[in-house]
C-alpha cells in the first residue's frame, strides 16, 4: 500500500498517532466516495476534529497505515462477533470528543440512563402522562412521579381525578426502596409508550398532533377512528382518549371554565351551537352566563327557526377550538381535577 500524501505541517514517518490522527488517516486513505458515505454518521463536532487533524498529519508510511488497517480489521472481526457495551462505547468516543461530552453520551448507557428518561419525560404533556398513568397501577403511577421534578410532578397530579390523586399521594408516602430492575422496567416501558411512539417534531408531541386532528371530525368519525386504531394502538388510542375534547365535554368543564369560555362567545354563535341539544345540556350551558345573556339566548332558541345541521356543527367546533386555544394560553383548564376522568372515554 502506498503511502497517503497529506499537506504536512509536521512530518514524523514513526511517530505516535492518537485515535483521531488514526480515524484521518483511515478516510484519507479510503478515498473521497467511501470516506464521503462514512462521514455523513459524524457529527459537526467530530468532523472539524478530524479536518484538524487530518491538516496537520503530515505523512504516513505505508507501513504505518497498513497497521492503522489492520487495528482496525482486527477490532471488527475480534471473535468473529460484535459485543457492544460501555466500556467499548467509551474507548471509541475518548480522543474524538471532548471528556465531558464523552461522559454526558454515557450517562445513557450507564448508572445516569434514569435522569435520561425522567428529564425527557417532563417534555411530555402533563395531561397525556396523567392519561397514561390513570390506567396503571396506583404504584406504578405513585413511582413514576415520586421520579420526576416536583414541578412537573405537581402539574401531572393536577390532571389527576381526586380519588386517584389521593390514592397515589398515600403510595408515595409509605415507599419503600425499589429495586433497579423494577426501575429499568418502568423506564423501558415509559420510553416506549411515551418517549418513542410519542417522540416530538419540532416540539410538537405526535399524540397532541393526532388529538387535534380527530378533535376536528364530526363525532360519529371520530369513534370509528379510535375504534380502528384500539385494535393495533390500544395505549395510544387511551393517551388520545384524555387529550380529545369536543362539544359534548363542554359540561365537564369546571363552572368558572365554562364561564370564562362563554364570556369570549358571541351570542348568535352560541345560539346556533345550542340547537338540538337536550334540556339538560343546555340547561349546564346557560348556567354559565350571566341573567341577560342567558335571557337573549333562551329568547333566541325558543323562537328561532331551525338552522342547517352544517352550520351547527360549524358553530360548535369553533367554540370548542376556543377552549383549546385559551386552554394553550393557560386562561382555563379542559381537563382538571376530577374532569379528566370523564375525559378519557
Amino acid at each position: 500500500m502506498a503511502s497517503v500524501p497529506i499537506p504536512h505541517r509536521t512530518q514524523g514517518v514513526h511517530r505516535h498517532l492518537n485515535p483521531v490522527d488514526e480515524v484521518a488517516a483511515l478516510l484519507l486513505a479510503m478515498g473521497k466516495p467511501a470516506a464521503g458515505r462514512l462521514l455523513k454518521y459524524f457529527d459537526p463536532e467530530e468532523i472539524r476534529r478530524i479536518t484538524r487533524s487530518a491538516t496537520q498529519l503530515g505523512t504516513v508510511s505505508a507501513h504505518q497505515l497498513d497497521d492503522i488497517v489492520e487495528m482496525f480489521s482486527h477490532e471488527f472481526a475480534a471473535d468473529g462477533r460484535l459485543v457492544g457495551t460501555a466500556s467499548e462505547v467509551e474507548k471509541l468516543l475518548t480522543g474524538l470528543l471532548p471528556a465531558d461530552q464523552v461522559a454526558e453520551i454515557l450517562a445513557d448507557v450507564r448508572g445516569d440512563a434514569t435522569r435520561s428518561v425522567w428529564e425527557r419525560l417532563t417534555t411530555v404533556s402533563e395531561g397525556v402522562i396523567a392519561s397514561y398513568l390513570i390506567k396503571e397501577h396506583p404504584q406504578t403511577a405513585a413511582l413514576v412521579l415520586s421520579r420526576l421534578k416536583p414541578a412537573a410532578a405537581a402539574k401531572v397530579m393536577a390532571h389527576l381525578p381526586q380519588p386517584t390523586r389521593n390514592t397515589v399521594m398515600r403510595r408515595m408516602l409509605s415507599f419503600k426502596p425499589v429495586c433497579d430492575a423494577v426501575i429499568a422496567t418502568v423506564e423501558r416501558a415509559l420510553h416506549e409508550d411515551l418517549l418513542a411512539s410519542g417522540a416530538r417534531n419540532g416540539g410538537a408531541d405526535t399524540h397532541a398532533k393526532m388529538a387535534d386532528i380527530i378533535n376536528k371530525m364530526e363525532r360519529t368519525q371520530i369513534d370509528e377512528v379510535l375504534t380502528s386504531l384500539s385494535e393495533s394502538r390500544p395505549k395510544s388510542v387511551e393517551i388520545l382518549k384524555g387529550l380529545l375534547f369536543t362539544f359534548d365535554d363542554i359540561v365537564k368543564l369546571q363552572p368558572r371554565a365554562r364561564t370564562t369560555l362563554f364570556d369570549a362567545v358571541p351570542n348568535d354563535r352560541l345560539v346556533l351551537a345550542l340547537k338540538g341539544t337536550d334540556a339538560e345540556f343546555r340547561g349546564v350551558i346557560l348556567g354559565a352566563l350571566s341573567a341577560r345573556v342567558r335571557r337573549m339566548v333562551e329568547h333566541e332558541l325558543n323562537g328561532g327557526e331551525p338552522a342547517a345541521q352544517k352550520d351547527v356543527t360549524e358553530a360548535r367546533r369553533s367554540i370548542t377550538d376556543l377552549a383549546l386555544e385559551m386552554a394553550g394560553r393557560g386562561e382555563l383548564e379542559i381537563n382538571s381535577g376530577d374532569e379528566v376522568e370523564a375525559l378519557v372515554r
